[in-house]
């Protein structure tokens, strides 16, 4: 019998965990989840790094103690303990990386969300991750801000792949598709070997249905009570449609010919919210290949227990998930304003909790023993 996360390997969709600390690292837990759970890759980001360093500090006491010594600011001792901990989880999933020919074994870290709405220094940045890091199979995560298209294209450009997260709208994902093949035509001019260069599209998906839902509870009735939980699958599902619509232009097929990737959709944000809904709808209902699911370890647990695997549930439902947004338009909920909202506010949570994370990390190179220094 397979289990559930082996049929959703089997369907296509690859399953990255969304959560990374030195704990997981050196327990052993992420080679477990690999070989028990299918996982196949990890995502982080500054509220994952802030959760592992303030909830797991003893695990980087030593380093923290050794950074103190050195004099390391607030920004040098995150740096290196973030990208010592990628460095190190792109290392465990190396077989995973040459198995599946790059596509997969990826570890995503991301740019200081300070650098959302500043392109060059985005740019330097991820340039500089890459290098410290040194894995072929990192992902850089760059927010698909309008700041950050340009870089993702530079970035492409200079044979870095790359994550772009933050994404909300089908218009943004248009804009991310154009800059990904941006770059991977100036990657070849330049000389790279653009089969090497690969790319996933963040799509998140929760947060979607918690903006509309609260949107819909204001509008009340039964009509706006029945849309709820609907436009974040819908949402992703139009997207799978226009990712099959844009790689199927000439311009794409020019790329793949010449041995380009395929910028991949990922569902992002797929932990439930509402406890009313079934733990797993973000994983059952968007199976489709060639996506990528990052998934909080809880999501990840109660699919391999109980989740319901029946194939693709994406293609072929366009037109329902278009009848959602007509629907959702008919009521008075103004998606362009969702996303924009969506977009902001994850930039700014993200800002929030990086933050957190120069706190924490301040307090503990500020408390590191004297002896050390």
């Amino acid at each position: 019998m397979s289990t559930p996360t082996e049929k959703l390997s089997a369907a296509g969709v690859s399953i990255w965990l969304d959560d990374l600390s030195r704990d997981r690292i050196t327990s052993g837990n992420l080679t477990e989840l690999i070989s028990t759970r299918n996982v196949s890759g990890v995502t982080t980001n500054p509220t994952i790094f802030q959760g592992a360093i303030g909830g797991g500090g003893h695990a980087y006491a030593d380093q923290i103690a050794q950074l103190a010594a050195g004099g390391a600011s607030v920004d040098d001792a995150i740096f290196a303990a973030t990208t010592d901990d990628v460095r190190d989880a792109a290392d465990i999933f190396r077989p995973v990386y040459d198995a599946t020919g790059g596509v997969d074994g990826r570890v995503s870290i991301e740019v200081s969300p300070d650098l959302a709405h500043d392109t060059e220094a985005t740019i330097a940045q991820a340039k500089e991750l890459w290098a410290t890091v040194g894995r072929p199979n990192v992902h850089i995560k760059i927010p698909a801000t309008k700041a950050g298209l340009p870089a993702i294209t530079a970035v492409l450009a200079e044979g870095i792949s790359v994550n772009v997260t933050l994404i909300f709208s089908l218009g943004r994902y248009a804009e991310v598709i154009d800059a990904y093949l941006s770059g991977i035509e100036q990657a070849k001019a330049n000389g790279h070997d653009i089969s090497q260069i690969h790319s996933v599209a963040s799509f998140f998906v929760s947060r979607v249905d918690t903006e509309v839902d609260k949107r819909l509870t204001a509008i009340g009735g039964d009509h706006a009570e029945g849309l709820k939980s609907l436009a974040g699958v819908a949402n992703a599902r139009l997207a799978y449609e226009l990712f099959e619509q844009q790689f199927a232009t000439d311009r794409a097929q020019a790329l793949t010919d010449a041995g380009a990737q395929r910028q991949r959709p990922l569902w992002a944000s797929t932990g439930v919210k509402d406890p009313a809904l079934p733990d797993t709808l973000y994983v059952t209902e968007l199976v489709a290949p060639g996506t990528v699911n990052t998934m909080p370890e809880k999501t990840l647990q109660a699919t391999f227990d109980h989740g319901e695997i029946a194939g693709d549930t994406v293609t072929g439902t366009y037109e329902g998930a278009r009848k959602v947004f007509a629907d959702l338009a008919e009521v008075g909920v103004d998606f362009a304003d969702v996303t924009q909202v969506l977009e902001d506010e994850g930039v700014d949570k993200f800002i929030a909790s990086w933050h957190d994370l120069q706190a924490t990390v301040k307090a503990a190179l500020e408390a590191a023993p004297e002896v050390t220094r």
